[in-house]
């Protein structure tokens, strides 16, 4: 959940081979059902499964709370997995693109709302944390025609803080387990923030940056520049 998706890095995932023909390797690697899109949709199912078996017996039944816990700590699991199985293999797909990011979000915020609603966390938590994930994915976009936003290790911290604090919350504790689970999602909240207006920072650079790199080269062809008279002669001479 800490920026662009793994598998948005482009690309078919197809490799050529000798002879100049696709292997059926490669071509199932660029196919729909790739092992990283399969991770992905299991954790799009798992969201509904999710929120049922917290909400399960009102909500506060320990041991529903720990099959709940089960299904989070499986989302989170698959979420390593999958981007490290599209990098490693250029398992590349529009699906992935897409739905990569919705799996991450979607996971995460059912489980902030139903322990606000709970009553466990702070509305003013979840809405933080949602309002800086939501906005730094469409700001990831904004700025992707331009550059992409790589994931800083503040955002690896912050990814690892939110999952934990948020596993420790569906879990029914007390004692000094409940008040560790209070510090660790400060911890969360903190990270959450500083990453989030480090990106901003990041995104408005890099706009900059771009919008001038392309004026300069509008300006460029104006002034015919883009194709300087000796290369023309030179290409020409060779013909």
């Amino acid at each position: 959940m800490t920026g662009v998706p793994a598998s948005a890095a482009g690309g078919s995932g197809t490799k050529p081979v000798r002879g100049g023909k696709l292997g059926t390797a490669a071509v199932n690697q660029a196919s729909l059902w790739n092992i990283a899109n399969i991770l992905t949709m299991v954790r799009l199912l798992l969201v509904p499964g999710f929120v049922m078996l917290l909400l399960h017996n009102g909500g506060y039944d320990p041991a529903w709370r720990s099959f709940a816990w089960a299904a989070f700590a499986v989302a989170m699991i698959t979420d390593l997995f999958d981007g490290h199985l599209a990098r490693t293999y250029n398992l590349v797909t529009d699906f992935g693109k897409i739905a990569d990011p919705i799996a991450d979000k979607a996971i995460m915020g059912a489980a902030l709302i139903c322990l606000s609603y709970l009553g466990d966390l702070p509305w003013w938590v979840t809405g933080v944390i949602l309002f800086r994930e939501i906005g730094i994915t469409l700001m990831r976009f904004w700025v992707i025609r331009h550059a992409v936003i790589p994931a800083s290790r503040g955002g690896k911290m912050k990814t690892l803080a939110q999952g934990t604090a948020v596993g420790m919350y569906v879990l029914a504790l007390t004692g000094p387990l409940a008040t560790l689970r209070f510090w660790v999602m400060a911890v969360a909240v903190v990270l959450t923030v500083v990453t989030g207006l480090d990106y901003v920072r990041q995104a408005v650079v890099l706009r900059r940056k771009g919008l001038a790199a392309e004026r300069a080269a509008a300006a460029d062809r104006a002034s015919g520049k883009s194709a300087p008279t000796g290369a023309s002669d030179s290409a020409e001479a060779e013909r």
